[in-house]
């Protein structure tokens, strides 16, 4: 079965929610308005459901998993501005056709590990959060009664890019190639240090290859860093830990691997980031195939 585990599909009650603010985050029209940054025309065609199943079934994937897009900030919005967006979220993701799934997503501001369990009871297959919320052991105390629901459960956790706002003066790609891979990287280490002491049992995915974070191995084992999780040295790579391909291609996937260490095949998943990206063709698409059942394995 070809899972790709990271799409993002605004449903119509998603966009009319956005349009239903009057500030940021917020579209009008299909034009896009965050904080700190330029508007941003969407193209309406890329959150059409029945022209993404094509596009979808043209690349051979069996499953999509459809998440809400972090870099909105969504998710650090008081809770009484985050409430009706999200729930306007999962009302329209989790009515979606056959060919799609859900990963849930939350208020960090004040989070609901209540709202968690009915959402996961309702068939989402985990929980999205975004690296910003856990870049940290503040953010991991902060998140503490979400992550306990998803241990308990059995449910993954899927680590997202969160909000970058643009600076004056960088040019349009500087958010995705440059504060979204720190923030990959940031959270991976913080995974390290804070969450999987917490939660041994977690299951976590970091989009985009956490930034490339686990090739800086060398580096963390001669600063004394968590060489367990790293797989640095002679140490084992954690199992519990998937990461998927957004954006990235051989080079990199061959990097990680090497840095991982044997077996680590097992651990790369794919994940588009569409409509931004088109899933790649894994060398070893049924290493990846086993990958993703056993992330997503209740």
């Amino acid at each position: 079965m070809r899972i790709d585990v990271h799409q993002h599909l605004w449903s119509p009650p998603f966009v009319e929610a956005l349009r239903a603010r009057t500030r940021a985050p917020r579209l009008s029209g299909w034009t896009l308005e965050l904080a700190g940054e330029p508007a941003y025309p969407i193209a309406p065609q890329d959150h059409e459901i029945g022209r993404r199943l094509q596009l979808n079934r043209a690349d051979g994937l069996d499953l999509a998993l459809v998440s809400l897009s972090s870099p909105l900030g969504i998710e650090l919005l008081p809770p009484d501005e985050a409430a009706p967006l999200l729930a306007a979220y999962h009302e329209g993701a989790l009515a979606l056709p056959d060919g799609f799934g859900v990963w849930a997503a939350a208020c960090v501001s004040q989070p609901d590990p209540a709202t968690l369990e009915a959402l996961l009871e309702a068939g989402c297959v985990g929980l999205q959060l975004p690296a910003t919320a856990l870049a940290d052991r503040a953010g991991y105390e902060r998140c503490e009664p979400l992550l306990s629901v998803l241990a308990e459960r059995r449910r993954p956790l899927f680590v997202h890019p969160g909000a970058a706002p643009a600076g004056a003066d960088v040019p349009p790609w500087w958010a995705a190639a440059v504060d979204y891979v720190q923030q990959m990287h940031a959270a991976y280490f913080a995974f390290a240090a804070f969450g999987r002491p917490a939660h041994p049992q977690l299951r976590v995915c970091f989009a985009m290859l956490a930034g490339l974070a686990p090739a800086h191995r060398e580096r963390v084992r001669a600063r004394g860093g968590p060489v367990g999780v790293t797989g640095a040295g002679d140490a084992p790579t954690d199992r519990g830990m998937w990461f998927e391909t957004s954006s990235y291609g051989d080079a990199a996937i061959a990097t990680m691997t090497g840095a991982l260490g044997e077996g680590s095949a097992g651990l790369i998943v794919i994940g588009s980031d569409r409509p931004y990206a088109a899933p790649v063709r894994l060398r070893d698409e049924a290493a990846a195939a086993r990958a993703a059942a056993a992330l997503l394995e209740p």
